[in-house]
C-alpha cells in the first residue's frame, strides 16, 4: 500500500466503489455474520492439512452446532472423502493461484485471494500463477504489513468485478479475478465482464485491504 494511504482512499482509475465494492463481496461470502470462523479456517487450512469440525470448532470457539449450520450454508466448500473441509478461498487443491506458506504449497481460488489472505493468516506468501492471457508467470511476496514485493512483471494488473450474484462466491466473485502480465493482456477478458476493472498489483492489494480488516475484526491475532 501506498505510504499514507487510507485503504478506501480513491484508486487511480477504478469507477466501481471500493467502499461499495467490499460490501458487496462480504455480503457474498456472509463474513460479516460469521468473521471469527472464516477466520479461524483460513488459518487451520494454512497449515497444509484438511480440516475437521472439530478443529474448526475449537478454533473458532464457537458451538459445533452453530459452526456446522455456518459451513453447510457455503456452498463452495470443498471436501476430502472423509468430509473434512480442503479448501474455502485457500485450498489444498491446486489451481492456478500458488500460493507458498512457510514451505508449505497451497492454492487459492482467484488473484485477489493471494493478496489479502496473508495478512488474515498472519505469514508472509510466496505468489506464483501464470497470465490468464499469455501463460507468463507472474511471482511476488505478500507480506502482511509491508504488502506487495519482488514483482515480476512489474506490469502485472490483478482483474476485479463487483459481484451480482449472492449464492456462490467461486462464480461470482473468484472466477472473474486473474493475473494478467500486462494491462493489454486482460483487455480481452475485461471486455468480456461489463464493469470489470483492471488494477495494478499494488492498487489491487491496497483495494483488498478491507476485507482482510473485516476478517480479523473483533478478532485474535495470528499465532
Amino acid at each position: 500500500m501506498r505510504k499514507g494511504a487510507h485503504p478506501c482512499a480513491p484508486i487511480p482509475h477504478l469507477r466501481i466503489s471500493p467502499i461499495g465494492w467490499i460490501g458487496s463481496v462480504g455480503q457474498a461470502i456472509s463474513a460479516r455474520t460469521t468473521p471469527g470462523l472464516c477466520r479461524a479456517l483460513l488459518r487451520l487450512l494454512s497449515r497444509g492439512k484438511p480440516v475437521t469440525i472439530a478443529e474448526l470448532t475449537a478454533a473458532a470457539g464457537d458451538p459445533t452446532d452453530r459452526v456446522q449450520r455456518a459451513v453447510a450454508g457455503w456452498n463452495d466448500t470443498e471436501y476430502d472423502e472423509e468430509g473434512r473441509i480442503v479448501g474455502w478461498g485457500l485450498t489444498l487443491r491446486a489451481t492456478p493461484y500458488r500460493f507458498n506458506i512457510d514451505g508449505k504449497q497451497l492454492y487459492t481460488w482467484c488473484a485477489l485471494g493471494t493478496l489479502f489472505f496473508p495478512a488474515v493468516i498472519g505469514r508472509p506468501a510466496g505468489v506464483e500463477s501464470p497470465c490468464a492471457a499469455t501463460g507468463i508467470p507472474i511471482r511476488l511476496t505478500v507480506d502482511p504489513t509491508e504488502g506487495v514485493s519482488a514483482l515480476d512483471p512489474p506490469t502485472a494488473v490483478v482483474s476485479l468485478v463487483t459481484p451480482e450474484q449472492k449464492g456462490s462466491v467461486r462464480t461470482a466473485f473468484c472466477n472473474p479475478s486473474r493475473y494478467f502480465a500486462t494491462p493489454h493482456a486482460g483487455r480481452d477478458w475485461q471486455n468480456r465482464h461489463p464493469g470489470m476493472e483492471l488494477l495494478s498489483v499494488v492498487d489491487a492489494h491496497r483495494a483488498s485491504r478491507p476485507l482482510s480488516q473485516m476478517l480479523l475484526a473483533d478478532g485474535a491475532p495470528p499465532h
